[in-house]
C-alpha cells in the first residue's frame, strides 16, 4: 500500500529534521510505541504495541534511517515482527523544504506491507489502519515540535514551544 501527504510545521528546517533523529521524539511519536534506542548512524531498536481489528500484537523490529540529506531529505525503513501476528514493514521518503510564510513544508510518501495473521484481516482494514498510523506519527511529531494545539498554553513569550523547543531552547 502507498500514501503520501505533506503538513506545515511551525519550525526551521534544520529543528524538524534534528527531531525526527532523536530516539526520545520517535518514541513520543510512533502510536503505541513501548521503546525506541539507537542512532542514526547504527539505526533504532523498537518495542511497539498495536491493536488491528480483533489482533492485538508486540512488535519488535529494526528501523533504518538512509538517504540522509541534512535538513532536507531522509528515508525511514522498518522491519517488526509480532510472533503469531505476523510481520508489518514499510518505509517512508521525508522531504523538508522552507515553506512559504515561515515553518517547513514536510512532505511523506508511505509504502507498508504486512503479513500473517494480520493480512488475513483484509486490505480495507490494514490500508485504513496503515493510514491512521502514519497521519498520527507526522501529527505526534508536530505537536512534539510546536507544542499541543490547545489554546492557553503558550510560554511567556506568547508562543507554543513544543518538548523538543524546551529541550534544544530552539524557538
Amino acid at each position: 500500500m502507498h500514501m503520501s501527504d505533506q503538513r506545515v510545521i511551525q519550525a526551521d528546517p534544520a529543528t524538524v529534521y534534528a527531531a525526527i533523529l532523536d530516539p526520545e521524539v520517535l518514541k513520543a511519536c510512533v502510536p503505541g510505541a513501548q521503546s525506541v534506542e539507537g542512532n542514526p548512524q547504527d539505526g533504532y531498536t523498537a518495542t511497539v504495541t498495536q491493536k488491528v481489528g480483533p489482533v492485538k500484537a508486540t512488535f519488535k523490529g529494526q528501523v533504518v534511517m538512509s538517504d540522509l540529506v541534512e535538513n532536507e531529505k531522509l528515508t525511514i525503513t522498518g522491519e517488526g515482527k509480532g510472533g503469531a501476528a505476523g510481520f508489518a514493514k514499510g518505509g517512508a521518503i521525508v522531504s523538508l523544504a522552507p515553506a512559504d510564510g515561515g515553518g517547513t513544508t514536510l512532505s511523506y510518501e508511505v509504502d507498508a506491507k504486512v503479513g500473517g495473521k494480520l493480512a488475513q484481516l483484509g486490505s480495507r482494514l490494514i490500508d485504513g489502519f496503515a493510514k491512521k498510523m502514519a497521519d498520527q506519527f507526522f501529527t505526534n511529531l508536530q505537536e512534539q515540535i510546536e507544542g499541543p494545539s490547545e489554546e492557553g498554553e503558550a510560554s511567556e513569550q506568547g508562543e507554543k514551544k513544543g518538548w523538543f523547543k524546551k529541550l534544544t531552547g530552539n524557538a
